[in-house]
C-alpha cells in the first residue's frame, strides 16, 4: 500500500467556509430532493447503498457497494488536481446512470503509481485535456456537470482512487457485495487524499 501520509495533496473541491459538509446515509434511502436542498454533502466510501440508487441497466441489480467518495456541490463548482501527474483518460460516459464527464489522472509521487477518477463533470471538462497532458497539484481539471451531462445525477463529484490503470477511461464506481473485499484492495479509501471528511463512527 502507498504511504499516502507522506505526501501533501490539494483538495479536489474547496468547501465554502470552515465546516465540512454533512454526511448523508444512502444505505436505505436515496432522496434526490433532499440532496438538492443540502447543496453541499458527503457520500461515504465502502457504503453498501440502497439498490434504488443504481437502477440503470449496467448495475445488473447487484452492484451497490460504493468505491469512491461523493461530494455534492453546485453544478459548475471547480474541481482540482490532487497532485502533480498526467491525464490518463478524458472522456464522456453519457449513458444514464454513468459518470458523465470523466477525467482520470495518474500520479507517481514515490515508487508506486496510483490513479484518481473524477466523475460527473461537465461535458466541456471531458474535452479539456488530451491523454498524457501534464497537470500540477491545484490545476483546475474541470467543473461539476449538471444533470443533463453528468449521467442524470444531482450534481456531485465521484472521487475514486485506484491502484491499477483504467480500462477505456473507466473504473467501477460500485461493486457487488461479494467483490467488496477485493475491491477495497484495488480502490483504497479516498480519505487518504481528501482528508478526514467523516469519522469511522459515522459509517
Amino acid at each position: 500500500m502507498i504511504d499516502f501520509k507522506a505526501y501533501d495533496f490539494h483538495p479536489a473541491i474547496l468547501f465554502p467556509g470552515d465546516d465540512t459538509p454533512p454526511v448523508v446515509d444512502l444505505t436505505a434511502d436515496y432522496d434526490r430532493d433532499r440532496l438538492r436542498t443540502l447543496t453541499w454533502a458527503i457520500g461515504r466510501y465502502d457504503e453498501v447503498r440502497t439498490q434504488a440508487m443504481y437502477s440503470a441497466p449496467q448495475y445488473d441489480s447487484e452492484r451497490r457497494v460504493h468505491m469512491g467518495i461523493d461530494i455534492w456541490a453546485p453544478a459548475g463548482t471547480p474541481v482540482y488536481a490532487c497532485y502533480d501527474g498526467i491525464v490518463a483518460a478524458c472522456t464522456h460516459h453519457n449513458e444514464p446512470g454513468n459518470y458523465g464527464g470523466t477525467i482520470i489522472t495518474r500520479h507517481k509521487p514515490g515508487d508506486t503509481p496510483f490513479w484518481v477518477l473524477y466523475g460527473h463533470l461537465s461535458a466541456e471538462s471531458a474535452a479539456r485535456y488530451e491523454e498524457g497532458a501534464s497537470i500540477c497539484a491545484g490545476s483546475v481539471l474541470g467543473a461539476l456537470g449538471d444533470m443533463h451531462e453528468n449521467g442524470g445525477w444531482v450534481p456531485h463529484l465521484h472521487f475514486q482512487v485506484a491502484l491499477h490503470p483504467p480500462t477505456e477511461g473507466d473504473y467501477p464506481g460500485v461493486v457487488r457485495p461479494q467483490d467488496r473485499d477485493a475491491a477495497r484492495q484495488r480502490y483504497p479509501d479516498p480519505r487518504h487524499i481528501l482528508g478526514p471528511l467523516y469519522r469511522e463512527t459515522e459509517q
